[in-house]
């Protein structure tokens, strides 16, 4: 059963359905809005699903304060939240500079919205990154080389610090946000900096998706979402063979991990490589990168003698039939 009846408009029905599923009976839930389309349909699906199942939905507007009139754009869309029927707050952050300023805004932004879920004892925080952030996100990582786990996208729930962070849209297009926010008769705020074309992923949504909807036909956003979800799933596979492989062949070292060259050998690369990232990961915070992954490889399938590998936060070298994976001194 849907929400689709005379009336209704289908871009309307089709986000109240999705968000409809990422609701939990009494709960308490957090909403990002930002006053964009993609926000502010979400906001307004939460708020009519809300009421119906008694989950109590707050509207969060994180103020980064980066561009003139930020405040007064925050205030904008927490009054609409609360028109909308939504408990509201406004929540302003400082943003540094560590890895840029969209990523800076983007970890300030997560901070923010974390903690209020944590103040007000919620489930989960809600955001409204829809299908067409998620072949953005793809089309992004499949351009800096980054591996599989980029091309896996966003996942539809993952874990901010033991709160759910919750995409409900990521199976809704841009175009249905819009045109669920005129059908309601919402005010939408256009963020200047997706404009910006200084910015990567402005570029891909504005002329490289575009192009490639022109040249290869229509779908392609489609097409990448579905890369997406086939690419979480392989990974989910290796990371359930992962840990069951590492309890075999890994021990602990008097600095770090001792991993068996044989096991290593005997793996396919594809398993090898994610053993050796996964060790590093999990022990020293620190991600590889494929060129880095392939020289610890060569300890194992191509030893002749070399020295230990520097590698961020650790060092890896062969001693004898293991592979020792140390924090530097």
């Amino acid at each position: 059963m849907t929400d689709h009846r005379p009336g209704l408009d289908p871009a309307v029905a089709e986000v109240r359905l999705a968000v409809r599923g990422a609701l939990q009976s009494g709960a308490t839930v957090v909403v990002g809005l930002s006053g964009g389309a993609d926000s502010l349909a979400l906001a307004a699906a939460a708020a009519f699903e809300a009421s119906k199942l008694g989950v109590r939905a707050v509207a969060v507007t994180v103020d980064h304060g980066l561009q003139d009139g930020s405040a007064d754009a925050a205030a904008a869309a927490s009054r609409q939240a609360e028109a909308l029927g939504l408990e509201a707050r406004v929540v302003r952050v400082e943003v540094g500079a560590e890895g840029g300023p969209e990523a800076a805004a983007r970890t300030a932004r997560y901070d923010a919205l974390r903690k209020t879920a944590a103040d007000l004892g919620a489930l989960a925080v809600l955001v409204g990154h829809t299908l067409d952030d998620q072949a953005e996100t793809v089309l992004l990582g499949l351009a800096r080389g980054s591996g599989g786990t980029s091309l896996q996208g966003m996942a539809a729930a993952s874990d901010l610090d033991g709160i759910a962070l919750v995409r409900p849209l990521l199976g809704v297009r841009r175009v249905t946000t819009r045109a669920a926010c005129a059908a309601q008769g919402l005010t939408v705020w256009d963020d200047p900096h997706n404009d910006d074309a200084s910015f990567a992923r402005v570029r891909v949504r504005a002329t490289v998706l575009p192009v490639l909807e022109a040249e290869l036909g229509p779908g392609i956003a489609e097409a990448l979402a579905r890369t997406a979800a086939q690419l979480r799933e392989d990974a989910e596979a290796f990371d359930d063979m992962i840990e069951e492989t590492i309890e075999d062949i890994v021990e602990h070292a008097e600095a770090g991990i001792a991993v068996s060259v044989a096991a290593l050998a005997a793996n396919p690369a594809a398993l090898r490589h994610r053993i050796i990232r996964h060790v590093v990961a999990s022990e020293f915070h620190e991600s590889l990168t494929r060129a880095q992954t392939l020289e610890v490889a060569r300890l194992v399938t191509d030893w002749s003698g070399q020295g230990p590998i520097d590698l961020p936060g650790c060092r890896a070298r062969r001693e004898g039939p293991r592979v020792i994976i140390e924090a530097r001194g």
